[in-house]
């Protein structure tokens, strides 16, 4: 198994603490596919600062393909972190030099080089999902908790997976929502739900699934464990409602860490 993760990396710098963790959604989720045993890849850009270095050799040590990351002049994303307990909000987000990044053909070869492609809303990669589902690489999106924003409407047609985030909806306009996606031509969608669990669809079925564990550290970067559980998962060809469990199970040990992966 072989995954490639792009799009947007950070700093998650807490605000209370000072502390600093590498973050971002095609970040974590890469790390979290080694701690569950399969191969990643990141693409992505770092600046030519501290941060930077701290991200590469992060991943680096994780075993994470860093080899089409490039390090560019300028700040490397900083995403501001206020806790209130075990919940975090985000304060401020200086996006640095991933705001100029875009795939390149080479990084589109690469890719195309894995048996799955991951990207995010803030991952400037929208654009070439097309390209690279019609290789023949599935396609996962998670749209964070914007799923009908203009990334994720690029997204949506070309998406085997359509992973978003929402914890206030009740059940039955989170189907409405699920419904509008599949409509935009999403394979399968998934809805995150925080505590209250998760939710998937697609044409053929519905599955509701609880969250595993209430022992909450800092909720940072749970989302995005489940959703390299949940790939992992499907990428060995479980069914829909196993993909489900083992995403609750992979966020069950993120939560239990403070920053987005020990």
């Amino acid at each position: 198994m072989k995954i490639a993760c792009a799009g947007d990396n950070c700093i998650d710098f807490y605000e209370q603490t000072g502390e600093r963790f590498p973050g971002g959604n095609p970040v974590n989720v890469a790390v979290n596919i080694k701690r569950l045993g399969g191969d990643s890849s990141y693409i992505g850009a770092v600046g030519n600062d501290e941060n930077g270095t701290l991200v590469l050799s992060a991943l680096k040590s994780r075993g994470v393909d860093v080899s089409h990351v490039r390090t560019d002049e300028g700040n490397t994303t900083v995403s501001h972190v206020v806790m209130n307990g075990s919940e975090r909000t985000f304060a401020a987000y200086d996006e640095g030099v991933m705001a100029g990044f875009r795939l390149t053909p080479d990084d589109v070869r690469f890719i195309c080089d894995h048996e799955l492609f991951v990207t995010s809303l803030w991952g400037h990669c929208e654009d070439m999902m097309c390209s690279i589902k019609n290789s023949g690489v599935p396609t996962a999106f998670d749209a964070s908790e914007r799923p009908f924003s203009k990334a994720a409407k690029t997204a949506a047609p070309n998406t085997d997976i359509f992973f978003f985030s929402d914890d206030r909806s009740e059940l039955d306009e989170l189907k409405v929502e699920m419904k509008q996606i599949l409509d935009l031509g999403a394979g399968t969608v998934v809805a995150m739900r925080g505590k209250n669990g998760s939710m998937a669809m697609n044409s053929n079925e519905t599955v509701l699934q609880g969250i595993v564990s209430e022992d909450v550290l800092d909720t940072m970067g749970a989302g995005d464990s489940f959703i390299a559980g949940f790939l992992t998962s499907w990428v060995s060809g479980r069914t829909l409602k196993e993909c489900m469990k083992a995403g609750a199970e992979s966020a069950a040990v993120t939560i239990r860490v403070h920053g987005a992966w020990a």
